[in-house]
């Protein structure tokens, strides 16, 4: 009998809608990590800080304020209280691709291994979506020279059928001649 094939415990649509760009890296927030991976967010980033070495600056970085902000007004994300009320203490930590695959093996649970899997797919599906739509602007731009260049053409065919139109309007007064031999001396 055959082995049934396990489904995806998050699909990785959802794991790409997380993925934000910052500071020009697309990343996922240490809270959808540590969701991802089974665990709360204050164990994933103790972990994090026991392994720091294993972390440089291109597999996570932490936000700065300014860009905390920018995210708690885009995402309704708790706020922090310095009464110590609700909200984190602490700006949230980046991780890069590398970053969330590096997370993976220092949690080194069964979840974490099998959810780095769909995490790098999000990853590599999000990067096909933009390569793919910046072919697609490439061929609108070209679409796009090659209208205007016939459009400028169209534009004087219009304008030359416009004016004779505007020619056949207003013709010139016909010259009749009168009938019989008459003497015109300014015609000459």
């Amino acid at each position: 009998m055959a082995k049934p094939t396990r489904t995806a415990l998050v699909p990785v649509e959802n794991i790409t809608r997380a993925i934000l760009v910052l500071r020009g890296h697309k990343v996922l927030l240490d809270t959808e990590l540590a969701a991802l991976y089974g665990v709360s967010t204050k164990r994933f980033n103790e972990q994090v800080r026991r392994n720091r070495n294993r972390f440089p600056a291109d597999f996570m970085f932490q936000l700065t304020p300014e860009e905390q902000r920018s995210l708690r007004s885009q995402f309704a994300t708790s706020k922090t209280a310095p009464s110590g009320r609700g909200g984190r203490r602490y700006s949230p930590y980046a991780f890069t691709e590398h970053g969330a695959i590096m997370a993976a093996t220092i949690l080194n649970s069964p979840r974490a291994v099998e959810m780095s899997v769909y995490v790098v797919r999000a990853f590599v599906q999000l990067r096909e979506v933009l390569s793919s739509s910046k072919e697609l602007a490439l061929r609108l731009n070209q679409l796009e020279a090659r209208i205007e260049k016939k459009l400028a053409s169209h534009d004087e065919a219009i304008a030359a059928m416009l004016s004779a139109i505007r020619e056949l309007m207003n013709p010139m007064p016909p010259t009749h001649r009168s009938i019989g031999f008459t003497a015109d001396l300014e015609e000459k």
